[in-house]
């Protein structure tokens, strides 16, 4: 159960960056840490990954930010509040021209899109990805991503609205699930050979029967609410990989670092997007959750601060 109330303020370590939060992006680990954290006696749990806002105040050993400046945050608690502490290596200074909004929402959107189209996924330009749950913040991130990189996008989503909306994102070619055989309709876009890598970020049965013959498979989240299974039979007739990867083990890495630095700049000149479905107040925090438990929005939901 979320309460909006008042408590004391972060502890500011050597290390700790203070942040005056103005937006925190909504994630889905924010849902699951608050259904799945256990209640410690006289210690709330404020929940929360990733917000953007102004540096309050610095820990003694910080060396690279400074009161004032303009910045996004991530810890896996914490979030959910006026004052959000967060260690130095995982905060990421805003470009001139990047809005709090924007930014509350796109280090751990793009950051794990990015990470599972290349990094990991291994996509080259010329060559075909569907994105399932291409409508939730990871999935629109992966849908502009590939594109942009010279990929041939299939969208996975439901809704004539949502998938016009991921079309005018960049989509080639977008299937209704809820109309359509997922794979047939893969393997009829691609002439029956199936698609070189597919994101998954929804979870639920795999569609490994998409995939072309050592193809790549990536789990990368499970916003149905469950997670998927694959068996090494499931693997084998095709010579299939399949991966998967925590992008919060590595945000603090410097190679991580360059990567959000590279999105957020390409944000601030306007080649990347996020759509924001809802906006609650920081006070409203249940609300939103509920929101988003009800349906899958498109894009992000926002929290914002007081101020």
């Amino acid at each position: 159960m979320l309460c909006f109330e008042e408590i004391a303020d972060p502890e500011i370590a050597p290390t700790t960056v203070l942040i005056r939060v103005a937006y925190v992006g909504l994630q889905g680990g924010d849902i699951y840490n608050r259904r799945n954290t256990p209640p410690r006696a006289g210690a709330p749990h404020v929940v929360g990954y990733q917000a953007a806002g102004t540096v309050e105040a610095v820990g003694e050993q910080v060396t690279s930010v400074r009161p004032g400046d303009r910045v996004a945050g991530f810890a896996f608690a914490g979030s959910h509040a006026e004052l959000f502490g967060v260690d130095q290596q995982h905060v990421y200074p805003l470009p001139e021209g990047l809005d709090f909004a924007v930014a509350a929402a796109l280090p751990v959107e793009f950051g794990t899109a990015s990470d599972g189209l290349f990094e990991f996924g291994r996509l080259k330009a010329g060559e075909t990805v569907l994105v399932r749950g291409a409508t939730g913040g990871v999935g629109i991130a992966a849908v502009q991503l590939a594109h942009r990189a010279g990929a041939t996008v299939i969208a996975v989503a439901a809704t004539a609205e949502r998938l016009l909306r991921v079309s005018e994102l960049g989509a080639t070619h977008v299937i209704d699930y809820r109309n359509e055989d997922v794979v047939a309709r893969a393997r009829e876009l691609t002439d029956g050979r199936g698609v070189d890598l597919v994101l998954d970020v929804a979870g639920g049965a795999p569609l490994l029967g998409a995939c072309a013959f050592k193809g790549r498979y990536g789990l990368v989240g499970a916003a149905s609410g469950v997670t998927a299974s694959v068996t090494f039979e499931d693997l084998l007739t095709n010579g299939l990989t399949v991966f998967s990867f925590m992008f919060g083990r590595e945000m603090g890495t410097d190679r991580v670092r360059r990567l959000i630095a590279d999105l957020m700049r390409r944000a601030a000149d306007g080649e990347l997007s996020m759509p924001v479905e809802k906006v609650f107040a920081l006070s409203d925090a249940a609300q939103a959750h509920a929101f988003v438990e009800r349906g899958r929005p498109l894009g992000r939901v926002l929290l914002k601060a007081r101020g």
